[in-house]
């Protein structure tokens, strides 16, 4: 049990930081942290059991944060999840209201037009749909 109490889990907390290769965009404690898997959607708690997973595009919630619950859109990385600690290592990490929305708009046009391009090739359509669904998650939008 103390070792639990040196980790920080015996009071509900995690360290969480999510960094992306410009930044550190957040490095704080944290009750909880809702990642978008490429398999879907996981939330990892203090105690949880180690994990390393890849992460897709979409929110990333750190709830019970200092200040509140903190939302941040991510696309492409990964994320380790330990007993007492979150990383989150992303390509792409924003505030919602930090997304360029020209942009994501003009990158959910270019995705569709690589979707429909991509004839029988599972590379160039897989290529495509990530680039589909990043755009959706910066616009608020998946699976429109």
């Amino acid at each position: 049990m103390a070792d639990e109490t040196a980790a920080g889990f015996s009071q509900g907390k995690l360290k969480v930081r999510l960094v992306t290769p410009e930044r550190i965009l957040i490095d704080t404690d944290a009750s909880s942290v809702t990642l978008p898997g490429t398999a879907g959607v996981l939330e990892a708690l203090p105690g949880a059991a180690p994990l390393l997973t890849a992460i897709g595009a979409g929110d990333l919630i750190i709830g019970g944060a200092q200040g509140g619950d903190q939302r941040f859109i991510v696309a492409r990385g990964f994320a380790e999840v330990l007993p007492d600690r979150v990383t989150v290592l992303a390509e792409y990490a924003v505030k919602p209201e930090e997304v360029d929305k020209g942009a994501a708009e003009q990158q959910l046009k270019d995705g569709q037009k690589l979707e429909s391009d991509a004839g029988d090739d599972p590379r160039k359509y897989a290529a495509a749909r990530e680039t589909v669904l990043e755009a959706e998650a910066k616009l608020g939008t998946p699976g429109q």
